[in-house]
């Protein structure tokens, strides 16, 4: 690219400035009748960026419209202390494309932001002798920066570097001074690179960058660079970001010399050993630990050697640029080179300073959800008690109830993501459904809870949270009677999933889980121990996820689940008439290492639990609530993400296998199942694809009804789930998903 020829702007516009105006605008596009003879007013702007360079006063703003500016751009005006000038963007970037990129020879208080440069053969950023310049979000394409010439107080915060001319991203040299190199992302781009070098050059701060030597050293300081500052950056000097180097001698990752180690603090970096070159050289000796570096010079006592990035799954290494940065080192922003502000991941420990929760490098890492919070059980909704709703008055046909659950029984006011309840209607007039979803969607065709005319039927439900609220809708042709019970709920903090396949660890009837075959009695109690059974820790359950099965009852009436030692509740989790086999899902907060369950009913019941999973304050799972979506129905011809099923039912004693996830970030599912027609009395039991089906139910059925259940399942390597139908003739099976465990 040829630099174009610049010339003064003919006399008007220095009059302009002096009439008061605090913007000049730069647009070459067509049709923007631009002049670099005008005022730079926005209805005749320049055309260069040099134009406006060239008369811009202290306090101005230069506003480049986004483009191609192929000119070298020189500024050598200055702003003051309280009146800089400012060159930024219009738009979304601008390309200042010329055979020197940008340079700023001998000024002072000049801005900088939101720029692209991308420039020739021998482009770059160039600050000649310049002294408080702030360059923010620049995106330096095929492009370096150099500080030099006695320069002081320059700072580049939150850019890219992408060099491929042989020259190091950042250098710093000259005798400048106070340099601040922050929140950037830099990349050498060619092999024999350096990162950084910061040369001649005292009381440099090079903090919270991601810096790619390729096979040459990550981050230099020599010449008498004493008094810096280099933290929080995450270093590494591999081959293409993946390979360790075929000569790693020069692939040091850190190097100060004996003439910068004077007065310098070095702390909290990560610095990747894949390169094989050596970890760190300081004062002249090399070092291979961060305890052998800490030992003899007092430096780097937070730092990390371990891989600058970690792929997530069940036996990932911890990822030590998470939660760990010093936010009181200097020249730290407030957010991340894109912006975002510091995000706590729930499955790493908080071990920086300040908030705690300040990621290491350019970037805060966002590839989490949410955590649970076990509450309750505790009642949120009541139609027939006017909780949670103004008034006494059952859901109508077709009615919708929103319900606030942000800032109620101890739920979080904000970050709420997903709400967990146990969802119950009654006393309906007439057949139908319930569907619970995000509030202010449209009603999904999805649902919750079917029922008969008559009949009253719990269910587990986790649902996404809108605007602090979720909804409920009554698809039915009579009235209904909402009732709904906080199990828990999903935020930004809380414990963390551990899914299990389905494991019995409750059977009233075969003395599982209890000491004799007897079943429980009316106002009866059981007490079961949880924690250091089938597979669960012995401490630090905080909670427990369960299909619970009530069998055999004499008398109508209901069972609640809650923690060991607590008084029993107003709340419900099962409700069954006489004679009837009813499931339902369960997640109660554990205390003492135990749950209870109470049978309020007047006549005898056996119950039956089978584990689903439990929570603990360590893990590597967050929850992505969804939904929900249909992923499944077996009356209609349904096709997956990459396998298609024509409609059908599943035949007595046959399996539906469901594809639920095309990558292997999922651990398991929540899904609402529900069965229909089926021919016979029968369970339906949920696994992972490629296991034997466990001795375990989730969804109970008698001949013809339709019934749900909620159902939490882990994911089978190939990222299928199975259902299989244990009874004796065929069944119709839908599937809904509501959020997903994934790492």
């Amino acid at each position: 690219m040829l630099a174009a020829s610049i010339g003064l702007p003919a006399v008007g516009a220095a009059d302009a400035v002096a009439g008061g105006i605090t913007t000049l605008h730069v647009n070459n596009t067509v049709g923007a009748d631009c002049t670099d003879a005008g005022s730079g007013t926005q209805a005749a702007p320049f055309c260069t960026v040099n134009a406006a360079a060239a008369v811009v006063q202290p306090g101005q703003t230069v506003e480049i419209q986004p483009g191609t500016y192929r000119e070298t751009v020189e500024v050598t005006r200055s702003g003051t202390v309280g009146a800089p000038i400012t060159f930024r963007s219009g738009g979304d970037g601008s390309s200042l494309a010329a055979a020197w990129g940008l340079t700023v020879r001998g000024a002072s208080n000049l801005r900088f932001e939101h720029i692209v440069v991308a420039p020739g053969l021998e482009g770059s950023v160039l600050v000649d002798g310049g002294h408080d310049v702030v360059f923010t979000r620049l995106d330096l394409y095929r492009a370096d920066l150099h500080v030099t010439n006695g320069s002081s107080g320059v700072q580049f915060l939150a850019g890219t570097m992408s060099p491929t001319r042989g020259k190091p991203p950042v250098l710093v040299d000259g005798g400048s001074t106070g340099t601040v190199v922050s929140t950037n992302s830099i990349s050498a781009g060619l092999e024999g690179v350096t990162g950084i070098v910061v040369k001649d050059a005292p009381g440099t701060v090079v903090v919270s960058n991601t810096v790619h030597g390729n096979c040459n050293a990550g981050i230099v300081l020599s010449g008498g660079s004493g008094n810096a500052v280099v933290e929080n950056n995450v270093v590494d000097t591999m081959d293409d970001y993946t390979k360790p180097c075929a000569d790693p001698v020069k692939a040091t990752v850190i190097s100060v010399d004996a003439t910068s180690a004077t007065g310098t603090k070095y702390d909290y970096n990560i610095v990747d050993p894949r390169s094989g070159g050596v970890r760190y050289s300081w004062a002249g000796t090399a070092y291979s630990t961060q305890e052998s570096l800490t030992a003899a010079t007092g430096q780097g006592a937070h730092d990390y050697v371990a891989d600058s990035w970690v792929q997530k799954g069940e036996n990932a290494p911890v990822d030590r640029r998470r939660d760990s940065a010093d936010e009181n080192a200097p020249g730290m922003l407030p957010a991340d080179a894109y912006g975002v502000e510091p995000a706590d991941d729930p499955t790493v420990p908080n071990s920086g300073t300040g908030k705690g929760y300040r990621d290491r490098g350019s970037y805060e890492a966002l590839d989490f959800n949410s955590a649970f919070t076990p509450a309750g059980p505790t009642r949120l909704l009541d139609t027939r008690e006017a909780v949670g709703v103004a008034g006494r008055t059952a859901v109508p046909a077709g009615g919708t109830v929103d319900l606030q659950v942000a800032g109620v029984a101890g739920i979080p006011a904000s970050g709420l993501t997903a709400v967990t309840m146990n969802v119950t209607v009654t006393e309906t007039q007439q057949s139908g459904f319930l569907t619970v979803y995000p509030h202010g969607d449209p009603v999904p065709s999805s649902s919750n809870l079917n029922w008969t005319a008559g009949r009253t039927i719990p269910n587990l439900v986790t649902v996404p949270v809108r605007d602090g609220k979720v909804s409920f809708h009554n698809s039915s042709g009579g009235t209904v009677h909402v009732i709904a019970d906080l199990a828990g709920y999903y935020s930004g903090k809380g414990y963390l999933f551990h899914p299990h396949s389905p494991t019995r660890v409750l059977d009233t009837r075969e003395a599982v889980g209890v000491a004799g075959r007897t079943a429980v009695p009316a106002g009866g109690t059981v007490d079961l121990q949880v924690a250091g059974t089938a597979g669960l820790p012995a401490s630090g359950v905080t909670a427990v996820t369960m299909n619970v099965t009530v069998t055999e009852p004499t008398q109508a009436g209901f069972l609640t689940v809650y923690p060991h030692g607590d008084a029993v509740p107003n709340a419900s989790n099962l409700n069954w008439p006489a004679g009837r086999t009813i499931p339902n899902l369960v997640t109660v907060p554990v205390k003492d290492g135990k749950v209870s369950f109470h049978n309020s009913s007047g006549g005898t019941v056996h119950v039956i639990a089978d584990l689903a999973g439990y929570y603990t304050a360590e893990g590597h799972l967050t929850f992505l609530p969804v939904g929900p979506w249909r992923v499944a129905d077996t009356r209609e011809y349904v096709r997956y993400e990459l396998e298609e099923r024509p409609a059908g039912t599943v035949p007595a004693g046959g399996t539906l296998d469901i594809p639920v996830s095309e990558i292997n970030l999922m651990a398991s599912v929540t899904l609402n199942v529900t069965v229909t027609e089926p021919g016979t009395n029968g369970f339906l039991t949920v696994y992972p694809h490629g296991e034997e089906a466990p001795n375990a139910s989730n969804l109970n059925f008698e001949r013809s009804e339709t019934i749900p259940n909620l159902v939490v399942v882990p994911v089978g390597k190939d990222g299928k789930i199975s259902i299989r139908n244990n009874s004796g003739a065929p069944v119709h099976i839908v599937v809904d998903t509501f959020g997903y465990e994934m790492y």
